[in-house]
Formats: C-alpha cells, sequence, structure tokens
C-alpha cells in the first residue's frame, strides 16, 4: 500500500488533469502490449499493433517490462503539453536522473549495452530512445487518440461532478476501488511494498488513462511532481483496427437517427450532462431524453455512466466526429456567398 500524506496546501493544489497525458499513454499501452492482460477490450489492439510495429522499438521493450518498474524519466511532466513537449523533455533529462532511475532498473533486470550507455548518458543513445517513442506512439497510440480523448474527457466531467457534489472523499471513491480516503492520507491498495509519499505543499495531480490496466499507478521517486494515474470507468467498447469503428461518412446508416430533437439531444450531450439537465437543455419531457439518449447510446454515439443516483451521459468518438462534421458543414455554408 502507498499512503499520500496530504497538508492543507495540498488540497488546495488537488488537480484533475486536463486531458490524456501521451507519455503515459505511451508507456502504459507498452505494458498492455507486451502481456495479456486487459481482456477482449485489448485483444483486436494487441495484435494490430505487433503487425505493424517495427523492430526498431525493441530497445523501448526493453525498459518497459508488463510488470514491475519502469524509469520515471519516461514520463517527464512536460508530456501532459503534448507528445513533442514530452520528447523534447525526454531529451532533456539530466545524467543524474538517467543513471538513478537506471540503476534501480538493474537492480530486477539485466539490462543490455545500450541501456547501459543510457545510464551512462550518451547523447545517440538517448536520440534513439527519443526517436522508438515517437515511433511507437505513431503506431500503437496516435491512431486510437480520438477514443482516448473520448473516454478520459467523459471520466474527467464525471469526476468534476462527483467532486462539487460528494467531495473529494466522494470523489476519490469513484475512481477505483483501490483507492481509500482517510483524511488526510489517500492509501493506494494493491502494492507490494508498503511507503509514504509526502506532498508537503505541491499538490497532486489525478491523471485518467485509457491504457492503464487494473489498479492505479505512480511514479517512483517522491522528489518527482506527484501524479497519480488510474484507469478510466469506461473505455467506450473493444479497441480495434484504427480507424474501422469510428469513421462517420455521410452515407453512413446512423445518418437516419439525427432528426431536429435527437440532434439538439446530441449537441446537449457534448458538454456532458444527467438525463434530468438533458431535458432542460433540449426543452422535452425526463421521458423523452431518457428515450432519444437510449437510442443515441445503442448506436454509439454517446456513453451513459452511474453517477451516485443519477447517470452522466458523454460522447463516445463517432458522436463526436458526427458533431465535428456537422459544425464543420455549417460553418461552411454560412461562409458562402
Amino acid at each position: 500500500m502507498i499512503r499520500i500524506h496530504f497538508t492543507e496546501g495540498d488540497l488546495v493544489r488537488f488537480r484533475l488533469a486536463s486531458g490524456p497525458d501521451p507519455m503515459w499513454e505511451t508507456l502504459l499501452s507498452l505494458h498492455l502490449l507486451q502481456d495479456r492482460t486487459g481482456g477482449p477490450a485489448f485483444q483486436r489492439w494487441r495484435q494490430a499493433v505487433r503487425r505493424r510495429l517495427s523492430p526498431k522499438v525493441r530497445p523501448l521493450l526493453e525498459l518497459t517490462p508488463p510488470y514491475g518498474y519502469s524509469p520515471d524519466f519516461l514520463t517527464p511532466t512536460d508530456g501532459a503539453e503534448g507528445l513533442d513537449a514530452g520528447i523534447e523533455a525526454l531529451l532533456a533529462t539530466p545524467r543524474r536522473r538517467l543513471r538513478t532511475d537506471l540503476r534501480h532498473f538493474a537492480a530486477y533486470r539485466p539490462v543490455s549495452s545500450w541501456t547501459r550507455s543510457l545510464a551512462d548518458g550518451e547523447r545517440e543513445s538517448l536520440r534513439l530512445l527519443a526517436t522508438t517513442v515517437r515511433e511507437y506512439h505513431r503506431v500503437a497510440v496516435a491512431p486510437y487518440w480520438t477514443r482516448i480523448q473520448a473516454a478520459t474527457g467523459a471520466e474527467r466531467v464525471a469526476s468534476t461532478r462527483m467532486m462539487a457534489t460528494a467531495g473529494i472523499e466522494g470523489m476519490i471513491r469513484s475512481l477505483h476501488p483501490d483507492l481509500r480516503w482517510r483524511p488526510p492520507v489517500l492509501e493506494v491498495h494493491g502494492f507490494r511494498v508498503t511507503r509514504d509519499v509526502h506532498l508537503d505543499g505541491r499538490g497532486l495531480s489525478l491523471i485518467p488513462s485509457f491504457f492503464c490496466w487494473e489498479q492505479p499507478t505512480l511514479l517512483r521517486d517522491p522528489e518527482l511532481r506527484p501524479v497519480l494515474v488510474y484507469p478510466v470507468a469506461d473505455r467506450l467498447g473493444p479497441v480495434g483496427e484504427a480507424g474501422t469503428d469510428q469513421i462517420w461518412t455521410p452515407e453512413a446508416p446512423l445518418v437516419a437517427l439525427l432528426g431536429p430533437t435527437r440532434a439538439a439531444v446530441l449537441e446537449a450531450v457534448d458538454a456532458g450532462c444527467t438525463t434530468t439537465e438533458l431535458a432542460q437543455r433540449v426543452g422535452v419531457s425526463l421521458a423523452t431524453a431518457s428515450r432519444h439518449a437510449t437510442v443515441l447510446r445503442d448506436a454509439g454515439l454517446i456513453s451513459t455512466r452511474r453517477l451516485g443516483g443519477s447517470v452522466l451521459h458523454s460522447l463516445r468518438p463517432l458522436g463526436a466526429e458526427m458533431l465535428a462534421s456537422a459544425r464543420s458543414g455549417s460553418r461552411t455554408a454560412a461562409g458562402r456567398p
């Protein structure tokens, strides 16, 4: 169990990430790629990625075993700003950090000469690492980014609402069964080791992750920026070949679903809402709102998640694509002479 100790200042600096972190998604997807966990949701994804993956990424696989420790420097803070920023931070990793992380890594498994050269801070080895991270992300993560954003966005909407209605304790309880809030300590169960992390006023960032599986995770070094990465509650269905189940075209049968009221319902769900709020926004009865939401959910356009005594609706990738296309078409038409 990991015990994360809060002060009053840490409660003020308690944050929910604004979106997925590409460096964390890269690392955690590498764990899933090399394992059989993830259930049927990731089986097709794993098969597709293995077919397309170049042998050039093998050095990256060495640093990211499916179980145990992976070096902290693989998920720099700047990754929250995007893949390019994360890779730039990776290239700028201080030699001391490389040596410390890889010394700990080597204590648990044999390492190659390339990893030893990386620990020595050789620039060529670091550039090779950055290149393999970018190539792996291009094949295994980028094609699914719309799906990842939709799932983590829905998680953020649900968590924000839970915090507003039930406070930090209720919100944490809703995130994952391994998390326990015993003020002023956040307990993270499921770890074989027991250790304490003192935030000391730095706050804590919660990062929902699409590829995080089974239990939350965090950095090993307590001196680094405190983050807690946890699995999203709803991955919005199986993850298959990129582009096979997420592209909407004007010829798709789903277009027939969009009458005026249902289109308004889809628009209202964009920001996330309960069924009661949906009825109020569209100006229909609760039963009508529920019926339209059910049709859109069955068509794969929205996702519904129970939140306390109500349900929360949010867009799935297909619904987001349809809305974006409709809005783009409206802007184009409005701009015509």
